[in-house]
């Protein structure tokens, strides 16, 4: 499944290195979540008066790197200054804290550097074969994953910086066919009503852009590099940013039958995937992992696989290495973020729970 090294890397592509980057594209919803997330998070502290020396990752609970656009930036705190309720109860600034246990920590399995093609390729063909679960979408139908989730942190107080942890909690999300209206509820991220996350712009996970997707791995990873090189942090190297967009499409996302086993023998011909004997998701259940290492972070992406079944189950971000930044806290064997999906439905409506439907 691995590129043939007499054919030039993704990143080299004609098609790939005539991009230039765009003010507006649109993310995958997950990571829409987490910018809002993140920039929340942020304009908290600003609110708190936070003077503190600690870099903003460390005072930020949302540590995956965000691909944040000014764009997106700027109409996120058009949000905030237009009066979204998103936040209840709890600290003076309206916020419920979650992170009240101690850091999530993990024993790291072991890597087979050369098995993720080979992982990928089995995964791809259970994909693949028999009944599947891919959704049919139809107009003003809505897309519901339910999933559960944590995230770990540092956090400072009164110059005192301590690892913490969420509590594992529910998420849910709802999204149009057309990805330009939906809806979040997130216990200590939004009230217990949630927040919406209506927009002029679809998300690129969108059901109506991921059945225009095409469908042969080849031509589906120049895509994916293409929208990677467009919207990528800058401290991300590019290859890890396109293993990181099909994990979202992979997540919070509910992608066409056809279109899951591309996406697996996509991202085995990313440089550096490998396998990973034993990971666990957020419910606890075992699996095995397809993975890739950030080095500048020291941070490894892993989607998580039942052993018998080869069904994802959801993906996890581990600190695998020392962090290159000295004063970061969070050691080896911190698990930064966990997510297990729980459901995923279509629905008749915004909001609209699966045990409702007609």
């Amino acid at each position: 499944m691995n590129a043939s090294p007499s054919q030039p890397h993704p990143a080299e592509w004609p098609e790939t290195q005539q991009l230039r980057d765009t003010g507006e594209r649109g993310l995958p919803a997950g990571r829409h979540a987490f910018h809002k997330e993140h920039l929340m998070a942020q304009i908290r502290d600003d609110i708190r008066g936070t003077t503190s020396n600690t870099p903003a990752r460390q005072r930020s609970p949302f540590l995956r790197k965000p691909i944040l656009l000014p764009a997106v930036a700027c109409a996120l705190a058009g949000a905030v200054v237009g009066g979204f309720a998103l936040y209840g109860g709890g600290d003076g600034d309206g916020t419920t804290p979650l992170a009240t246990g101690p850091a999530l920590t993990t024993q790291l399995g072991s890597v087979d550097a050369k098995g993720g093609p080979q992982l990928l390729d089995r995964v791809s063909l259970a994909a693949g074969s028999g009944d599947t679960d891919g959704p049919v979408v139809r107009d003003g139908q809505f897309l519901y994953i339910a999933s559960k989730v944590a995230s770990t942190y540092p956090r400072t107080v009164d110059d005192k910086t301590t690892v913490v942890s969420e509590k594992l909690h529910d998420r849910q999300v709802w999204e149009s066919q057309d990805g330009k209206d939906g809806w979040l509820i997130e216990a200590g991220q939004t009230s217990d009503e949630g927040m919406t996350l209506a927009g002029p712009h679809a998300s690129s996970s969108a059901y109506d852009n991921l059945v225009k997707l095409p469908t042969d791995p080849d031509a589906l990873l120049k895509k994916i590099y293409q929208d990677a090189r467009a919207n990528k942090d800058k401290e991300v190297p590019l290859d890890q940013a396109a293993f990181v967009a099909i994990g979202d499409l992979l997540t919070e996302s509910y992608p066409p039958a056809k279109l899951v086993p591309a996406l697996y023998k996509a991202a085995a011909k990313i440089p550096g995937v490998v396998a990973v004997d034993d990971a666990t998701d957020a419910t606890g259940r075992h699996g095995i992992a397809v993975a890739r290492m950030e080095d500048q972070s020291g941070q490894r992406e892993e989607w998580i696989f039942d052993k018998k079944s080869l069904k994802f189950l959801g993906e996890r971000t581990v600190q695998v290495k020392p962090s290159p930044d000295k004063n970061d806290p969070i050691k080896p064997g911190t698990v930064v973020h966990t997510s297990a999906i729980t459901q995923r439905a279509v629905v008749d409506g915004n909001k609209q729970m699966p045990s409702q439907a007609g």
